[in-house]
């Protein structure tokens, strides 16, 4: 399966050369613990991992660092005898199951960084492959310099890429040394360039997971934004409604405060005004019996006194045909208002007292508001026109 390009990286010198190069931090830390135990003796290690090709690019993983048992020297030329091949092998099989042997490391104190003739001889030998790996460290300056076998030699590569992700396989192993070979003090404490660049990784994935929080925040802060929007949108829409209704109710609070103060007003002049048919005739009974008590007063003065009895029996008879005569004023009133198919709301008036004058009934209420468009029948107001159904 096709390996992905690590993301976070730290690129280390000059990279154009092809291939590209990526190894693991943790590799790179135990090139830092060998340099550590190197000196006039030189110390070595496997390189394990893959390489990887695609239509524009070549590339070299190394994932793992397997160190060998006794790197030895022939003169100016190093040697890799079996037995160190072996134990390499077996290693490599018990940390790295999948991993390839594409190279090796040499920490070597005072040696100049660039491989002798032998040196290039053992690579070809060992690693017959194109694009495997060497790499040389002086372990006093710190200096180090990859190579690449391509066009049947050793090549200088400018730079290559450190990264850094999950590699349980290293670590086991790294425990594994220490164990066997025991740990020095200069190995309990991490390489500081190493430290350094995890602190950058985790710093920069606690940016990005800021970042999503950041723009999931923004999202919800929109949404809500958007629906403020909507509903001022929609108030604004009713206000006229609103307005309307108030206007409304303004009014009838306005008719019903004129009612009080004028009934207010005839009950202290001393003269009631007939609202309902049935006051009226409650009225008209009390003229007549008023009218009667003043006959028989009229008749008993004139016993006493003659011709002023007389007079004052002629005066209440006046007074009763004018009475009479209101009377059938105000039903000739009532009738005709609503004669013609509209009536004009008095004061006093409900749809039940409408309907009651104009059908004797009050079953004509629901008819009267549906004809009108009157969804609520107490929201009528004096001199309103009424159609009648």
């Amino acid at each position: 399966m096709e390996r992905q390009i690590p993301k976070n990286v730290r690129q280390i010198g000059n990279v154009s050369d092809s291939p590209k190069i990526y190894v693991e931090d943790y590799v790179d830390t135990f090139f830092a613990q060998l340099c550590e135990k190197a000196g006039e003796t030189p110390i070595g290690a496997f390189l394990v991992g893959d390489m990887q090709k695609t239509d524009e690019e070549e590339y070299v993983y190394i994932y793992g660092a397997i160190q060998m048992h006794d790197l030895k020297m022939s003169g100016n030329d190093y040697v890799i005898d079996d037995d160190t091949w072996k134990k390499a092998y077996e290693d490599c099989k018990q940390y790295f199951e999948d991993g390839e042997m594409l190279g090796w490391f040499v920490a070597h104190q005072g040696v100049p960084l660039r491989p002798e003739h032998g040196t290039v001889k053992l690579h070809k030998r060992s690693f017959p492959k194109k694009n495997t790996v060497f790499i040389m460290k002086d372990p006093m300056e710190k200096d180090e310099v990859y190579f690449v076998q391509k066009f049947n030699d050793l090549m200088e590569i400018g730079g290559h890429y450190t990264y850094y992700e999950k590699n349980p396989c290293m670590q086991n192993y790294m425990i594994s040394s220490r164990k066997k070979n025991g740990v020095s003090p200069s190995e309990t404490v991490e390489d500081r360039a190493a430290k350094d660049f995890r602190s950058l990784v985790r710093t920069r994935e606690e940016q990005q997971r800021q970042k999503k929080t950041n723009r999931l925040m923004y999202a919800v802060s929109a949404c809500l934004v958007l629906i403020v929007l909507i509903m001022g949108v929609t108030t604004i829409n009713n206000f006229d409604k609103m307005k309307s209704v108030q206007t409304a109710l303004n009014k009838i609070s306005s008719s019903a405060s004129n009612d009080a103060q004028s009934v207010e007003a005839k009950e202290t002049s001393g003269s009631v005004t007939a609202v309902t048919g049935e006051a009226a005739g409650k009225q008209i009974g009390q003229e007549d019996s008023g009218q009667a008590a003043g006959e028989e007063e009229g008749q008993a003065l004139s016993e006493t006194t003659g011709g002023s009895g007389d007079q004052n029996a002629e005066d209440s008879t006046d007074s009763k045909d004018s009475g009479k005569e209101g009377a059938d004023t105000s039903k000739s009133d009532v009738k005709d208002n609503g004669s013609d198919g509209v009536y004009v709301v008095e004061q006093g008036d409900t749809l039940a007292i409408i309907s009651r004058k104009m059908y004797g009934d009050v079953n004509h209420v629901e008819s009267i508001c549906k004809m009108n468009g009157l969804t609520n029948g107490n929201l009528i107001y004096v001199g309103q026109k009424l159609v009648l159904p």
